[in-house]
């Protein structure tokens, strides 16, 4: 590698703390203990797409221009998602915690960083299926707005439909994942009786607190984008908001080991990450 090269590099390595404290500073949202990893790609693209030179000169058009910074915060939000997204997590829930849900008279529910919301349908397709969704809550949220109001309208594009098909079927879908929506114009959209289960709001999982006291948390590949700190921080916020014997699922790729709550929670299925948590 020559030299200019290798000084671009090690400048990135400067700039990008540098701007994640600018963005906290200025507009409060903390990327501040994401994984390094991720956020370097993120930005490099938006040097790439953006024609910028250096990351300074994305921190001086974000401090400058509030439009910027909605496209910088589109880039760094994780938004990847789909419908019934791992079947074979949705029929472990089907499985190892529906019977427990039954037993309850009513049932509030966390979905955090809820994206554009293909798993709360798919979650409350599932809980409708196992005739729970009358005696639900749930509260799908993240922080960015933007992804919060396509999850809002429930309306998709149909290019993926197919494969959401496969997953629901793979899943231990009991009819047709259409039976729960209309096509028109290119796009499918969910029955309104779930949005009105549904409570979408903003919320920051880096900087806010408790958002409810619930019987589950879901938090499926999120966490693998935070630093070990961080993960630590918000599997704390998860153990305050759990009601007695709640159940925490996580994405396949994250754990609560080297967290301080490990021992706080029972291993329900450990290949998806279910985990209920202990009576103290």
């Amino acid at each position: 590698m020559d030299q200019n090269k290798l000084e671009d590099l090690e400048n990135i390595d400067i700039e990008i703390p540098l701007l994640l404290e600018a963005i906290f500073q200025k507009y409060g949202y903390d990327f501040r203990n994401y994984s390094k990893a991720h956020l370097k790609r993120r930005l490099m693209h938006r040097m790439a797409i953006g024609k910028f030179d250096s990351i300074s000169l994305i921190q001086d058009k974000i401090l400058r221009d509030k439009n910027s910074f909605v496209e910088l915060l589109a880039d760094l939000s994780i938004n990847v998602t789909e419908m019934f997204r791992d079947p074979d997590f949705y029929s472990s829930f089907r499985e190892n915690i529906i019977p427990n849900l039954r037993t309850y008279p009513f049932i509030k529910i966390w979905h955090a960083g809820c994206a554009t919301g293909e798993e709360v349908y798919s979650l409350a397709i599932m809980l409708e299926e196992e005739k729970l969704l009358n005696r639900c809550q749930i509260y799908a949220t993240d922080f960015n707005r933007k992804v919060l109001e396509i999850a809002k309208q429930g309306i998709y594009p149909t290019r993926d439909i197919d494969q959401y098909e496969r997953n629901y079927i793979k899943s231990g879908g009991k009819g047709k994942l259409s039976d729960h929506y209309t096509t028109k114009y290119g796009s499918i959209k969910f029955d309104q009786k779930f949005a009105k289960k549904v409570v979408f709001a903003d919320h920051n999982l880096v900087t806010d607190d408790v958002f409810a006291e619930v019987n589950l948390i879901l938090c499926r590949n999120v966490l693998i984008y935070f630093n070990r700190e961080l993960q630590a921080k918000v599997v704390n916020l998860f153990h305050k908001s759990l009601s007695s014997s709640g159940f925490l699922c996580l994405g396949t790729k994250e754990s609560l080991r080297f967290t301080s709550q490990e021992h706080n929670f029972s291993e329900i299925d450990v290949m998806q990450r279910i985990f209920k948590k202990r009576i103290n």
